[in-house]
């Protein structure tokens, strides 16, 4: 099925740029490998070089800065490694600050970068929880 078709939530909500990058990589994953999981995951590696998730939807990276968010996007595939749910853990804290301030965060500035980072992560799954709920 094309990745028109199977788009996430989270993108639906999304730039246009993050969607064309979700859809290409997905579709060429498709041809690869064949329809299912590892076709998205291939497309959400992906699109986790560019852009980075907030709140409910996906945004461009600090700075247009491009690499791989968490330790999953940084290796091969069978290596494995924990995924960062989209949060760029490469970004600086006062960048995580700033999004942790417009997802209402609250307590952000007494928190270490990797408070941050988690604060964001949870916040992220609870806006994206609500949007498809709602």
């Amino acid at each position: 099925m094309p990745g028109r078709e199977e788009l996430p939530s989270t993108l639906e909500r999304s730039a246009e740029e993050a969607q064309r990058t979700w859809i290409k990589a997905h579709d060429s994953a498709v041809e690869q490998y064949g329809e299912g999981e590892r076709a998205h995951r291939v497309a959400y590696g992906a699109l986790k070089h560019t852009h980075e998730k907030v709140g409910d939807h996906w945004e461009r990276k600090e700075g247009g800065r491009k690499g791989p968010s968490d330790p999953r996007s940084a290796r091969p595939r069978q290596q494995g490694g924990r995924s960062g749910e989209g949060v760029d853990e490469q970004a600086s804290k006062e960048h995580l600050y700033d999004l942790a301030k417009r997802l209402g965060v609250e307590g952000r500035s007494r928190m270490s970068k990797a408070e941050l980072l988690d604060a964001v992560r949870k916040e992220n799954r609870s806006k994206t929880r609500a949007a498809r709920s709602g």
